[in-house]
């Protein structure tokens, strides 16, 4: 049993959702029976509008990170939108100014968006985890760390909620940690990117990589080709909210 599984089950509260494909027959949404139980969920209230919703958030105590977090960056964009983009987590910048993807990862993915045919106002931007987790360099500069799975299982409980709030019909997964969180743990960024999988709610979740992956290739052939991949997956996202099949891209 992989340690995201075996987490899950010593705590005997969440049920992993497991890898699903929408096409498969037979295969159920991701179950979240008790996903508001761990971790974020005594956070969580009652009143499910993003509003109210965005206030609890910023008093969440529901794991470590907001010790050394600036403070909660939660979601932003149209309320009603039918695409919802989920990433990691807030980077150095969004956490100091308390929005998401407004860093180098952001404008790469305002770029893809345009390119995509997608308008950044019609959709809702969030992450898998609400605070920043980073660890201390030489200098000031705070660098990125990835989250851990208790980290990630504490704070699923907002990204359901939003989920609920918002009810889009489509959910991209930017990169592994979004889509182990939306998926499941088996879920294989590189193997399952432009695949359709079963989200909550009815919705569909479009696994694909994350900008940041693009911003550190350095060689410029490499950067394009996988920019090109990620515009591929965002417009395969914007025919699975239309209802139209969607295939895998290479």
């Amino acid at each position: 049993m992989c340690r995201w599984l075996a987490l899950l089950s010593s705590q005997g509260r969440l049920a992993a959702p497991s890898l699903r494909r929408r096409d498969r027959p037979g295969v159920t949404p991701p179950d979240d029976a008790g996903a508001d139980q761990l971790g974020a969920g005594e956070y969580v209230p009652e009143d499910r509008r993003l509003e109210a919703l965005r206030d609890a958030a910023a008093g969440c105590r529901g794991c470590d990170l907001w010790q050394r977090a600036t403070r909660t960056v939660f979601g932003e964009g149209n309320p009603q939108a039918l695409i919802m983009l989920v990433g990691e987590q807030p980077g150095d910048r969004e956490d100091l100014a308390g929005h998401p993807f407004v860093g180098p990862a952001g404008r790469l993915l305002d770029e893809a968006l345009e390119r995509a045919g997608i308008d950044r106002k019609l959709v809702y931007v969030t992450n898998a985890v609400k605070h920043f987790s980073w660890t201390p360099s030489r200098g000031k500069r705070r660098i990125h760390k990835r989250p851990t799975e208790r980290q990630i299982v504490a704070c699923r409980p907002w990204l359901v909620a939003e989920i609920d709030a918002v009810q889009p019909r489509v959910v991209v997964a930017l990169g592994a940690t979004a889509a182990r969180a939306l998926i499941g743990p088996d879920v294989r960024v590189s193997v399952d990117r432009g695949r359709t999988f079963r989200g909550l709610n009815g919705s569909t979740v479009v696994p694909t990589v994350h900008p940041s992956s693009i911003l550190r290739l350095i060689d410029q052939p490499e950067y394009e080709g996988l920019m090109s991949v990620f515009v591929r997956d965002l417009k395969a996202a914007t025919q699975a909210r239309s209802g139209r099949p969607t295939s895998r891209s290479r």
